[in-house]
């Protein structure tokens, strides 16, 4: 590896080992996506040889990709980790969250209160995410350790301040922190390292021939769960997605991009963010500000 991906892997690291010293009771995040991907690669690094000692915990829409379902139970046999899932279908039958309605319905916003009802269940204290700055506006406000009250609610404003690779992870009881070694990596990083470390990823992000939807200039997947609406059709396209998420929102892109370097390829001469591509991000200027004042990831 190059330089640059030898110290973000370090920090990542050394991020990862605090969060496993200062807490008592941290989980990763998993989505299934690439970054989640990468954050669990580093922290089998960090442990190695010892096990990874905490759990995956991933929120399940009812409405993820097959593909990203079968890589998810398939990578965390691999890796011997724990893996432990919580269901959005849950909360909705328990009368937690009501399903929305319209052609645009989506459950990624529903994530957020199984989510927070998953950290107070298990009694998590952190939560390790694949966010990156530069996804967002918003996760550019990001912490590495990211306060939550015990509401779950972030506030930009009441963070700690990170100097010299210092970290401050007290907390009142029932505040918990979300932790993200891999803030300070690009879509481009993580790309270079997943070819450096040959770490295996889902083939949702490689070139295929996908049928799709195209609303509102975006090309969703045609599931069961996205069906064509008046003036709309369904069109085979091949396609790759930049993110993997609820099949509802994520939108794919047209591309050849086949393997691991025709996709870097792609992304140095691309001049649009991987999150132009999601739906949920597009229903207001501070979507994602919003989500993550809730409590969202």
């Amino acid at each position: 590896m190059g330089a640059v991906l030898n110290e973000l892997e370090a920090e990542a690291v050394f991020v990862i080992r605090e969060t496993a010293a200062q807490f008592e009771r941290p989980a990763l995040l998993f989505s299934g996506g690439k970054d989640s991907i990468v954050l669990l690669h580093l922290a089998s690094r960090a442990f190695a040889p010892a096990p990874i000692p905490f759990p995956l915990l991933h929120i399940d829409t009812g409405h993820n990709f097959p593909e990203t379902i079968e890589f998810r139970d398939w990578i965390a046999q691999k890796y011997g980790v724990k893996l432990v899932v919580r269901y959005v279908q849950d909360s909705i039958d328990a009368g937690l969250v009501r399903e929305e309605a319209g052609p645009n319905r989506s459950r990624n916003v529903l994530q957020t209160v199984t989510l927070l009802g998953a950290i107070s269940e298990l009694k998590l204290d952190a939560c390790l995410g694949g966010a990156r700055r530069d996804e967002e506006k918003a996760r550019a406000k990001e912490r590495f350790f990211s306060h939550r009250n015990t509401h779950g609610q972030w506030d930009p404003k009441h963070q700690r301040p990170e100097l010299w690779n210092l970290y401050n992870g007290r907390k009142n009881v029932g505040e918990h922190f979300r932790v993200f070694p891999i803030s300070n990596w690009t879509e481009l990083d993580v790309w270079l390292y997943i070819q450096s470390r040959n770490v295996p990823i889902p083939n949702l992000y490689f070139s295929h021939d996908r049928p799709v939807v195209v609303r509102d200039e975006m090309m969703l997947a045609h599931t069961e769960f996205l069906m064509p609406i008046d003036g709309e059709h369904i069109e085979t396209r091949r396609v790759r997605f930049r993110t993997i998420g609820d099949a509802t929102c994520t939108g794919a892109v047209v591309s050849t991009a086949s393997c691991i370097e025709e996709v870097i390829e792609e992304l140095i001469a691309s001049r649009t963010s991987e999150r132009s591509s999601r739906a949920d991000d597009k229903r207001s200027e501070s979507a994602m500000e919003d989500r993550k004042s809730k409590g969202y990831f």
